[in-house]
This record gives structure tokens, C-alpha cells and sequence, in this order.
């Protein structure tokens, strides 16, 4: 049997991968309640695209994916937080509050999964987004919660979670990295 790299996998699963402009663009908001079916043509597609994932790949600290991540330059993420916890659905998500207390821990990305970076974070994040009716709706996160949606808010803002790596700090390998399997440590 033939050794298929982590982001081969990703690859074959439909994941856009580093290097693809899409990446590098801000996606495109949606107007709501307008453009309501789009978005959750949009969102059903994300899903899909998790599930695919989930079968391949376990995530113990919970998993998310951006539109551009699938190809859809539209401001949309799904993430999963660990456990049994309901999806949050993030729909022109933006970020308009951060705590000042961060702390650095490992991230993964869908779009090159061959690598692990210690990325700096805030430990608490407030954010806006919009329902599929149209309203506004504020939401704090913490922790490991607030890393993921920040990770994919980054995305929808065409931003890899590299840009966010300190000047001196470079990703590892998969292989090295020992702690795929366990949640994030938080003091």
C-alpha cells in the first residue's frame, strides 16, 4: 500500500490547498436575508465536506472549514467543537473583540496538513455574525473554541494561520508533532 501524504488526503477530499489564490483573498460577504439559500447551499456544502473529512481523519480538539476552503469565496465556516457539542455555523463572521491574554499553542490546517504550527492566540474572542433571517448576533468564545473559529475567521480573511507564527517560529512536521489525538492545555 502506497503512503499518501496528510495533504494528499486533504487534496483528494476536495480541500483547496496553500498556494491556490483563494486563500490569500477575502471572501466575499453574504447579504442576508437575500442571499439566504446561497448561504445555506454554502453551509450544506461545508458539512458535506466535514463529514468526508471525519471519516479519514479524527479530530480530538474539534475541526472547522471556510468556504475558500472548498472553492467558495463566500464568508462562511463551519466549525466542530470537540465532544458531542452542536456545529456553529459562522456566516460574515467578524471579530470585534479580543482579550489582551493570549496564549500559543499548535494548529492544523485542512489546507496543509502536513505541517503543525505554534500559533499565538487570544484566549477570548468576541464575535459578530449573521443569522440566515438577517440579524446580527454577538458571541463570546474562549479558549480552544475561540482558537478554532479564530483559525477559520483567518481564512475567510484570506490569512493562514502561518501569518500569525512568531518571526523565529517555523511549522513542524506531522511526524513530530506529538500531541495529535489530545485536546489543547489550557492552565
Amino acid at each position: 500500500m502506497i503512503d499518501v501524504r496528510p495533504s494528499q488526503q486533504m487534496r483528494d477530499l476536495g480541500v483547496v490547498q496553500r498556494g491556490a489564490g483563494i486563500l490569500a483573498e477575502a471572501a466575499r460577504a453574504f447579504d442576508l436575508p437575500a442571499q439566504r439559500d446561497e448561504a445555506e447551499r454554502v453551509v450544506d456544502g461545508l458539512f458535506v465536506a466535514m463529514e468526508r473529512i471525519g471519516q479519514v481523519h479524527p479530530f480530538a480538539k474539534g475541526m472547522g472549514i471556510a468556504a475558500p476552503q472548498i472553492g467558495i469565496a463566500r464568508a462562511a465556516a463551519v466549525v466542530q467543537p470537540p465532544g458531542d457539542a452542536p456545529a456553529i455555523i459562522l456566516l460574515n463572521p467578524r471579530i470585534t473583540d479580543c482579550s489582551d491574554e493570549m496564549d500559543e499553542q499548535y494548529e492544523g490546517c485542512l489546507s496543509f496538513f502536513d505541517v503543525r504550527g505554534l500559533v499565538p492566540r487570544p484566549l477570548k474572542i468576541t464575535i459578530e455574525t449573521t443569522t440566515l433571517t438577517g440579524q446580527t448576533v454577538t458571541t463570546v468564545y474562549e479558549r480552544g473554541l475561540a482558537r478554532l473559529i479564530h483559525h477559520e475567521i483567518d481564512h475567510l480573511d484570506g490569512q493562514l494561520y502561518t501569518a500569525r507564527m512568531r518571526t523565529a517560529v517555523q511549522p513542524i512536521p506531522v511526524e513530530e508533532y506529538r500531541q495529535t489525538g489530545r485536546a489543547w492545555a489550557y492552565e
